[in-house]
């Protein structure tokens, strides 16, 4: 298994988290990508319920994860991290310059024109249950919501990934979509529920997720 405790390569990550969003923390995106390239890491796990101290601040400003060091570089921001390793490997980022910019153009997308939509519904449902301003607001997240996932659904037609080949674009786009999980709201758009299950069928993202649940047993560093 590419998890090594000797590893140069270094993901920061959350010990454990609330049961609603496990599964769903963004070190997932990396894990998942380094699986798919069979490179070697370590995760130093933080503990979600403490502050962060002053020299992660360093690394990561907003004191979130994931972090990233391979000791020539540290990143933050799932994106970006993403892009970086895809820059390495072939499997994450075409080399043919078209196919690309079409992957590095759908990895933006994912972030600024699907994600926040998505990230709202979560917000409402899982961390603002309860509250009557948020049921009142459902309805329109929804709506904005479902715009997008119908210019989706076009978008993707019957290809099985977003540029061509599997790329990073696909593993920030699936790890999107699954933020939905605790909703039937995918079951209306069958092509995407049925591109998020094949990306979830992928032999990395399954022993990245299964990595991810795994440490949430394990005592922050």
């Amino acid at each position: 298994m590419p998890q090594c405790d000797s590893a140069s390569t270094v993901l920061t990550a959350y010990a454990d988290v609330p049961a609603p969003v496990r599964g769903q923390v963004r070190d997932l995106r990396i894990r998942w990508a380094l699986q798919e390239i069979d490179r070697d890491y370590r995760v130093d796990l933080l503990d979600v319920f403490k502050p962060r101290p002053d020299s992660y601040k360093a690394w990561q400003p907003f004191g979130q994860v994931p972090a990233f060091d391979d000791g020539q570089h540290q990143l933050f921001e799932s994106g970006a991290i993403l892009l970086y390793l895809g820059e390495q490997d072939a499997r994450l980022l075409p080399v043919d310059p078209a196919a690309r910019w079409q992957a590095i153009t759908w990895l933006f997308a994912a972030l600024n024109s699907v994600e926040p939509f998505v990230a709202q519904i979560a917000m409402l449902d899982l961390f603002q249950a309860g509250k009557p301003w948020a049921a009142e607001a459902r309805p329109s997240a929804v709506k904005l919501l479902t715009a997008r996932l119908v210019d989706l659904q076009t978008a993707l037609g019957e290809r099985d990934c977003l540029a061509g080949s599997f790329s990073i674009a696909d593993i920030l786009m699936v790890t999107v979509l699954r933020i939905l999980d605790h909703t039937p709201i995918l079951q209306d758009y069958p092509a995407l529920a049925a591109y998020k299950a094949r990306g979830e069928n992928r032999p990395a993202f399954r022993r990245a997720h299964a990595e991810q649940l795994e440490s949430y047993a394990s005592p922050a560093n």
